[in-house]
């Protein structure tokens, strides 16, 4: 794997590029000097973002920086829009055409930072956003764009918040991309898990652990069984699913039974179905807990995310761009076995390739390094780039936005199969 992925101080030179024109190179071009000219604000931007962390739905900072920079390019901004933290910034030329959509996410992890990378994938957003704009001032072409400030990507399910507020519902296509290790100057197509959230509630009752402990029914004992049980339930499940959690609880003491335990899972699977299928065997095991515990439990599910599901003709038009332009498309790295919020409609959201250590991938404190170098910042340029140029034949190609939706209505149909 070490010859693969794109380390820290790799020289390895960007593969050759295909021969041939891409779709209307004169767009590129202003797409090019657009975001290369604002390339130094967007590297302030983002180490600005990197040095003010923000948990989920608590991006104030974020919402304020960001708003002021989209601002100052010319978009029209609507703060706090439909969540706390949630922007939109919109450009509007001439009359009617498409709508591109257009993500920034902007929240970090506890204890470790932007390690999975929102800060990257906030200021490509912006440059996608700034990049379309200027094509269109240049040449006319009508449309409008809508960039959304999506907070509460890491568990909140922020963006699927916004879609049943309805931020989505004008926009014909939404793009935005996710960095990740990878092959050096690569770009992902991959796919993600689809994910379960529950929250697990023991009820028991305390006793004094030394005096008398059979009076207790231990909550904490329920969510052990439980933990151990779904350790031994991943023998029996799919190698490309995934079951993990964490276990809490309130005023905990050794020498009192605990009566309270609450518990928080992840269930994950390729598509929608396999996960709800698989958080059913891990309900049994909660349910079973209980029983030998002689506590109650509830179990509520969170939240549902579904599958990442890439848009197959913005996907080829995309790959066509990066191999023309910048770089390699692969299908297997991105963020292949993570899952995200990223909603259900036309739409496309690839990986992209930075220099990582080993062991250093998304959700560790090296991945927020590998996050604030310049390798980063230009890898994200480069595909912000490309993004552009697939959404501005979003909105000039009627034809292409046809097919577009068509295959989209088609990957629905075999979803629901």
């Amino acid at each position: 794997m070490g010859d693969v992925v794109w380390r820290p101080g790799d020289q390895k030179p960007r593969p050759p590029v295909l021969e041939g024109d891409v779709y209307r190179p004169d767009i590129l071009e202003i797409i090019e000097k657009t975001i290369e000219e604002l390339g130094p604000r967007l590297r302030e931007l983002s180490q600005d973002i990197l040095a003010h962390p923000e948990l989920k739905f608590e991006e104030r900072y974020a919402h304020d920086v960001y708003t002021s920079f989209v601002e100052k390019q010319g978009f029209v901004v609507q703060r706090n829009y439909l969540l706390e933290t949630a922007w939109v910034a919109t450009y509007t030329h001439g009359q009617g055409g498409p709508v591109l959509g257009v993500n920034s996410e902007m929240d970090a992890l506890p204890g470790i930072g932007h390690a999975c990378g929102h800060n990257l994938i906030g200021i490509a957003g912006v440059a996608i956003a700034c990049a379309a704009k200027a094509a269109m001032q240049k040449l006319g072409i009508d449309g409008k764009v809508i960039l959304l400030g999506t907070p509460g990507e890491e568990g909140g399910f922020g963006k699927v918040e916004l879609w049943e507020k309805g931020a989505y519902e004008e926009m014909d296509v939404c793009l935005m991309c996710h960095p990740a290790p990878g092959p050096p100057y690569s770009v992902s197509l991959s796919s993600c898990l689809a994910m379960v959230k529950l929250q697990v509630d023991f009820a028991g009752h305390t006793a004094h652990a030394g005096l008398s402990p059979w009076e207790g029914q231990n909550a904490l004992d329920a969510a052990v069984l439980s933990y151990t049980s779904i350790g031994l339930l991943r023998q029996q499940t799919k190698p490309t699913h995934r079951i993990h959690g964490i276990f809490e609880g309130k005023d905990w003491a050794p020498n009192i039974i605990p009566d309270n335990c609450t518990m928080y899972w992840f269930v994950r699977a390729p598509t929608t179905n396999e996960a709800l299928e698989t958080t059913e065997r891990v309900k049994a095991c909660f349910e079973a807990a209980a029983i030998a515990t002689g506590c109650k439990v509830t179990v509520t599910v969170l939240s549902l995310g579904n599958e990442l599901v890439q848009n197959s003709v913005l996907g080829e038009e995309l790959a066509d761009v990066v191999c023309k332009k910048y770089g390699t498309i692969d299908y297997e790295w991105g963020i292949a076995s993570a899952s995200t919020d990223f909603v259900m409609m036309p739409g496309l959201h690839p990986g992209f390739s930075i220099p990582s250590v080993p062991n250093g991938g998304n959700h560790t404190p090296a991945f927020t390094e590998a996050a604030s170098t310049m390798e980063a910042h230009e890898a994200c340029l480069d595909v912000s780039k490309a993004l552009a140029a697939v959404g501005m034949r979003v909105l000039t190609d009627k034809t292409f936005l046809s097919k577009v939706k068509s295959a989209f209505e088609k990957a629905k149909r075999t979803r629901s199969k």
